[in-house]
Parts: structure tokens; C-alpha cells; sequence
């Protein structure tokens, strides 16, 4: 795991988004975000590479009416 590197998000990339969420960040501000962006991007993309539909889940929810215990 952790091998393989998702593109990074640039500082400029980072601004856009921030601006585009109504953030009002400093350069400062993103520089600290833009290298802790980057690590989740690529924990996130380590996670959906455990993922596999070849597995059942460990526990299903079956919507319907239940009994209360007593």
C-alpha cells in the first residue's frame, strides 16, 4: 500500500477550491493545508484499493419491521 501516488493538488489548485467553497484562506494558511491534502488523497486512494465487491460484507441490514426485547 501507499506505492501507488494519486496526482497532488497544486497550491493554485487548492486556492480555486477554497475560494469555490466560500474559504477565505491566506497563502500561508494553504501551503500548510496543500501537503496534508495530498497525504489524505492518497490514503483515500490506498482505502478504495482494499475495496473489492468479491467480498460479502461482514453484516447486513434488512429493512423491515423488528420486535422490541423485553
Amino acid at each position: 500500500m501507499g506505492e501507488k501516488m494519486v496526482e497532488g493538488i497544486t497550491l493554485a489548485q487548492l486556492r480555486t477550491m477554497a475560494k469555490q467553497s466560500g474559504l477565505r484562506l491566506s497563502d500561508e494558511e494553504l501551503e500548510k493545508l496543500v501537503s496534508g491534502v495530498n497525504r489524505s488523497r492518497n490514503q483515500i486512494s490506498d482505502l478504495r484499493e482494499l475495496i473489492t465487491d468479491s467480498v460479502e460484507p461482514a453484516g447486513t441490514f434488512i429493512v423491515g419491521k423488528s420486535e422490541k426485547r423485553q
